[in-house]
């Protein structure tokens, strides 16, 4: 088996310890093959925090760590540094790479950076961009989960969160479903759902699902929503684009975080189906 851990929307410099500490013990507990960072690592992009952030990712005990930039991780008030060269703490704490990949027999993992220096919170992903995703999607084995990660959403479901959609999501949809992506892992909004593409866009020419992460431990909540992950599990054997989401929230009451809801998502070309799907029903995940 294949597990991803994602965390998203940490905020170092608004951390939780005690989510913190509960983190780290799931996430030994689990023993994920991968982790990965859909963005907003830090809530000022300072080197103290980042510092903090890669310490934190250092105790996971994964066996890789990807790691994206959002639009928290770019200074915001030191404009000179924020114009030439907004990801030097970034590439400094997590690597040179700002959309890394990964992949092991059951998984391929391709990353995008969608923030922008010039954008303040919006994020945006490129014609290049699409591109480059579709061709390593679609050059992933049979067996692989094709998953990409941006840090804005695709896809919402709530009218008031429309604003913060990725600029460019629907070409990158129908690009990436076309090339045969699986998933697509977001954060940005501190709100965990999971949409399917497909239902909602019959021009789609195959399953597409928007898997959404909350804040992972920061005191950024949303009232709706505290403090969880997401796990991703693939099996070997399992049929093309077949894998199970977990949402583990963190629980003040145990102080740990525990296994809230589980999806079975499938997709690849048989008919796609999802089971016990959490936060999809237009109300409070």
């Amino acid at each position: 088996m294949t597990a991803l851990l994602q965390v998203s929307d940490p905020h170092f410099g608004t951390e939780r310890p005690a989510v913190v500490e509960a983190l780290v013990c799931l996430a030994q507990a689990q023993k994920p093959d991968v982790v990965v960072l859909s963005g907003d690592i830090t809530q000022r992009a300072t080197i103290r925090q980042f510092a903090a952030a890669r310490a934190f990712c250092d105790r996971l005990g994964a066996g890789a760590l990807l790691a994206i930039p959002g639009n928290h991780d770019i200074p915001l008030f030191d404009l000179r540094r924020r114009l030439l060269d907004p990801y030097r703490r970034h590439r400094a704490a997590f690597g040179v790479e700002l959309e890394p990949e990964w992949e092991s027999p059951q998984m391929r993992i391709v990353t995008v950076n969608t923030t922008r220096p010039w954008r303040h919170k919006n994020g945006e992903v490129s014609a290049r961009q699409i591109d480059r995703v579709a061709v390593r999607v679609a050059t992933a084995a049979p067996d692989q989960l094709r998953i990409v990660v941006v840090h804005q959403p695709l896809a919402v479901y709530r009218e008031e969160d429309r604003h913060d959609l990725l600029r460019g999501h629907a070409n990158a949809a129908r690009r990436w479903a076309a090339a045969g992506a699986d998933l697509v892992l977001g954060g940005h909004i501190h709100l965990p759902y999971i949409l399917g593409l497909h239902e909602r866009d019959p021009t789609l020419s195959r399953p597409l699902w928007v898997v959404q992460a909350g804040t992972a431990v920061s005191s950024r909540v949303r009232h709706e929503a505290g403090n969880s992950v997401n796990i991703v599990r693939r099996l070997p054997g399992d049929p093309p684009g077949t894998c199970c989401v977990e949402r583990w929230d963190w629980r003040a009451a145990s102080g740990a975080f525990e296994l809230a809801e589980a999806a079975e998502l499938a997709g690849g070309q048989r008919p796609a189906r999802a089971r016990a799907i959490f936060g999809t029903s237009g109300g409070p995940p």
